[in-house]
């Protein structure tokens, strides 16, 4: 029935989203999901909106999350975009601001989706090598582009560069959008949010899935020059006008009021991630620097898709990518001690 596709459609790669997989008692370190839950706050603001006026429209802006987001940034309403998840945000990113006839620039290990944008909207793709130690090299990003997009820290290697780095390749790239995703900047990382008063052409995403527990809400935002956010603002109007449902709205807004709860889950992250880190170099694994809620290893003897498989058979699921010069690492996500101390058990089995 591909016959009735649009042309381009035969042509697009998709993403491919981590494994959901259906079993029972598995511990599940695949897909860089937080392990504690969201704040008692968010569950009682999505009870307390679950009445009678879901029969009504959301606010179409979602002005309160807006508001709540400029608050804890320090910036105006008007630099604030926000969508159905950081995915639908960086898509609208590629559609309306990436699109002048010249080469994207992203590293050629990173986020898969970025590829896959350029695909959809028939963006030139111009990926850049990751040097030996896994890092952007910035004289890279000193050329023409038609716009250039990073992940800090990246995924899947969980590496993170300076707010000094970022700033050079903003600088070097004044009549382009540089666009730093920040998906996972809370567990270790610096955002670049500081800068975007003094960069027109700085954009930051940002999403509630990792460090605020949300995954399964769907929120994420931007932040930017009012001109940028003008643009996206465009485009959702064109594509979607409620991307937020009632529910979204209120928890990400009770997310961001509870500062306590999550700097006591983001320090929990942070400490276990140190503590995996060191256990796995015992048992031979290098371990590259990680400010994320994952780490990315491989072993120094072990085939990494043999350890997955034998992790997979003992009920423990890590992330595994078939792809040159990362074919040897494992994606693991941060888990409960519980979770962590299971597949280091794992592991010393498999060893």
């Amino acid at each position: 029935m591909s016959r009735f596709w649009s042309p381009f459609v035969k042509q697009l790669v998709p993403y491919v989203p981590g494994e959901q997989p259906k079993v029972e008692n598995l511990i599940k370190l695949n897909t860089n999901e937080n392990p504690y839950g969201p704040s008692p706050k968010v569950v009682q603001a999505i009870q307390a909106e679950l009445n009678d006026s879901l029969r009504l429209y959301p606010a179409p802006n979602a002005d309160a999350l807006k508001a709540e987001i400029a608050r804890y940034y320090g910036v105006s309403t008007t630099q604030v975009f926000v969508g159905n998840g950081s995915d639908e945000v960086l898509a609208h990113i590629f559609h309306g601001l990436f699109q002048h006839g010249q080469a994207v620039l992203y590293p050629d290990i990173t986020y898969s989706f970025y590829p896959v944008y350029c695909g959809l909207y028939g963006i030139e793709a111009a990926p850049q090598p990751l040097n030996d130690d896994f890092r952007l090299s910035l004289a890279d990003y000193l050329q023409p582009n038609g716009g250039i997009i990073f992940p800090n820290p990246n995924a899947p290697t969980g590496v993170g560069m300076s707010l000094q780095d970022v700033e050079a390749i903003v600088q070097g790239s004044p009549d382009s959008v540089v666009v730093v995703d920040e998906a996972y900047v809370d567990f270790g990382g610096e955002t670049a949010i500081a800068l975007v008063d003094r960069y027109p052409n700085l954009l930051v995403t940002q999403t509630l899935s990792k460090s605020r527990s949300l995954a399964g809400l769907r929120v994420g935002f931007a932040v930017g020059h009012a001109d940028l956010i003008e643009a996206l603002e465009r485009i959702k109007n064109s594509f979607n006008s409620y991307p937020l449902d009632r529910l979204a709205i209120v928890g990400a807004v009770a997310a961001f009021q509870d500062q306590a709860w999550f700097e006591r889950t983001r320090t929990a992250v942070i400490d276990s991630r140190e503590q995996l880190s060191a256990a796995l170099i015992e048992l031979g694994f290098e371990v590259l620097p990680s400010q994320a809620n994952f780490v990315f290893a491989r072993h120094t003897q072990r085939d990494a898709a043999e350890l997955a498989q034998g992790l997979r058979e003992q009920k423990v699921i890590v992330r595994h990518f078939k792809l040159p010069r990362i074919d040897q690492f494992l994606r693991i996500t941060i888990g409960t001690e519980v979770q962590n101390q299971a597949l280091i058990s794992a592991l010393k089995t498999l060893l």
